[in-house]
């Protein structure tokens, strides 16, 4: 059963950290230290750290990493981060590559900050052979675990085999846990503002995490997820603007035209009045079935456009192409899950996307969707509908026209 007052079996560890790493020090004040019998050495759930038995016969430089480990996972959000994933995600959400791919990352970080481990450990080189400080500034947790979940091969089996070997052990709950006072947890403005005075101070010794943390690309920053961009834009691609109904007058008209009658004056200029259109508003996913999106990608982002879709009564069509279309059905609102299982993707083969927009061109369309990695022709006019480009390999390439959206988070 858990402690609630302060951990002594980290009391040492925390201390020796004020003089080594005044970054991570400074964070771990913002952290609950809790020693417990129900975890064997030392797990992360919300603020909380708990210290097992198996802690306290560690080394002491060994338990200044550890420690410092942990207070990364809190700091950095990744047991919140973790519950927004699971959200996101539903059914899909791999909580073990999730956690795979915070440690990859916190642990090149410990190391890069100078502090020690327990071998095996699993980092960015030994999942991805990438190091230093360019492995640290490229990787945040929700593009890794995209780029792990997409490669980590049959059912993912393969990478979880292979983090095992190099020492990897779930550590992070996505419960928030309260201390003896029901105190809640900080919201992600209160732990921006932490991490940026813990980085000043630690930049201003230069020792630790301070030396290298304007290199960390895991800082938490605000950002909106793509399914909730993607959400935004299909609503307002598919707005019923009004439209002009010739045989009814508009109210402003009549008003003006009965003023004119009375004063014997000209009429007004013919105004009809605007009357909102009643056809459904029709959507397109254009899919790229060249192979090089992960389909894990393609399907969240499918389902995501399904479910849109049916709550706005959209008439949703899916285009399969790759040099040419291949696959053209329209989305049922009510089997779309079963509809989007059985759709055939053939992979290799180049990539066109002038077809698609020539049979976009052909109908007439609230927005066009197109799910790729924006390598191949396209076309040189801008179509007269919204046009969304969704890429996993955003700012390889910039589309000549319409919006581009990345599915890296």
């Amino acid at each position: 059963m858990r402690d609630a007052q302060h951990s002594r079996r980290a009391t040492a560890a925390l201390q020796a950290l004020s003089e080594q790493d005044p970054a991570l020090a400074t964070l771990s004040l913002w952290c609950r230290h809790r020693d417990s019998e129900d975890v064997p050495m030392i797990a992360t759930a919300g603020r909380d750290i708990h210290y097992g038995p198996e802690f306290a016969a560690l080394p002491r430089h060994l338990q200044i990493g550890l420690v410092g480990h942990h207070i990364l996972h809190v700091a950095l959000q990744h047991p919140s981060r973790m519950a927004a994933m699971q959200e996101r995600l539903g059914p899909d959400f791999d909580a073990e590559i999730w956690q795979i791919a915070c440690d990859a990352i916190v642990n090149e970080t410990i190391l890069a900050a100078g502090h020690a481990l327990p071998r095996p450990t699993l980092t960015l080189q030994s999942l991805l052979g990438q190091t230093g400080p360019q492995a640290l500034s490229t990787w945040d947790a929700e593009r890794l675990y995209f780029r792990l979940y997409a490669s980590g091969g049959p059912g993912r089996g393969p990478l979880k085999a292979k983090a095992r070997d190099a020492g990897f052990r779930p550590d992070l709950s996505p419960g928030a846990g309260e201390d003896a006072e029901g105190a809640g947890d900080l919201d992600e403005g209160d732990w921006r503002g932490h991490m940026a005075r813990a980085m000043a101070l630690g930049r201003s010794s230069g020792l630790g995490l301070g030396a290298i943390g304007a290199r960390l690309g895991d800082l938490p920053r605000p950002h909106i997820p793509w399914e909730r961009v993607l959400r935004h834009w299909l609503n307002r691609a598919s707005l019923q603007k009004p439209g002009p109904a010739p045989l009814q007058p508009a109210r402003r008209w009549l008003a003006m035209a009965g003023a004119a009658l009375a004063q014997n004056e000209h009429m007004p200029p013919w105004q009809p009045n605007l009357t909102a259109p009643r056809p459904q508003p029709r959507l397109m996913i254009a899919i790229d079935a060249s192979g090089s999106i992960p389909r894990p990608v393609l399907a969240r982002f499918m389902a995501e456009t399904a479910s849109v879709a049916r709550r706005m009564r959209a008439v949703c069509q899916v285009v399969v192409f790759d040099t040419e279309i291949r696959h053209q059905i329209t989305l049922d609102a009510v089997n779309w899950r079963q509809t989007l299982a059985n759709l055939p993707m053939p992979e290799g083969g180049g990539t066109d996307f002038r077809p698609v927009f020539a049979q976009a061109a052909q109908q007439r369309l609230s927005g066009l969707i197109l799910l790729t990695d924006l390598d191949g022709p396209m076309p040189t006019h801008a179509p007269r509908l919204p046009v969304l480009w969704a890429s996993h390999d955003a700012g390889a390439v910039t589309p000549p026209f319409g919006r581009l959206l990345s599915l890296l988070r």
